[in-house]
């Protein structure tokens, strides 16, 4: 594989260790070699690496199995999940997924990926939709432009919206980067 395609949620095997890519930029500067700069979290001790990658490396790929499965709930600090299959279960650390634990709920679809039968990542959905517990109002006539405020969504997760943003509406929020995209229609 090469680095060039490296995105973020991939696992990569480096020196004889899975890593998983956190941060992945492609450099392509005006005088020498194209090269994509990353860091990587190891999948057992969970520590990061900075690693940068000319453009003609070569990367291990890694022979990953797929499971799609749906979130169930936060048990200390694991999280359980469910096959819809087979309802198999499975515990993993809320490590994982960290960032995106304050925006999750029951039944939402997750792509569990396994190594040698140990699930080594977990990638959420793209989108969630969530409703404003918390939003304070807007001021008249401060409700047009790119000012922010700060809410509270249903499970608990806080973003910056839009000041027309209100208490009750439904929103989605790209959990890539956790942001707003737009607010749904009920």
């Amino acid at each position: 594989m090469d680095p060039i395609d490296l995105r973020k949620g991939q696992v990569i095997k480096v020196d004889g260790d899975l890593y998983s890519v956190t941060f992945s930029q492609f450099v392509n500067p005006g005088k020498g070699s194209a090269f994509v700069r990353t860091k990587l979290k190891h999948l057992k001790r969970g520590t990061v690496l900075e690693r940068t990658f000319k453009a003609a490396d070569k990367i291990d790929d890694v022979d990953l199995q797929k499971r799609y499965m749906t979130y169930l709930y936060a048990d200390g600090d694991d999280i359980v999940f469910m096959d819809k299959d087979d309802f198999e279960q499975i515990s993993l650390s809320k490590d994982l997924i960290e960032d995106i634990l304050p925006f999750m709920k029951e039944e939402m679809p997750f792509e569990i990926t396994f190594y040698e039968g140990n699930a080594v990542g977990v990638s959420p959905p793209n989108f969630a939709e969530l409703e404003v517990t918390y939003a304070e109002d807007a001021i008249k006539g401060d409700t047009v432009g790119t000012s922010r405020k700060k809410i509270k969504v249903e499970t608990g997760g806080e973003v910056l919206v839009p000041l027309y943003v209100k208490q009750g509406d439904r929103i989605k929020i790209d959990l890539r980067d956790i942001s707003f995209v737009e607010r749904v229609n009920k």
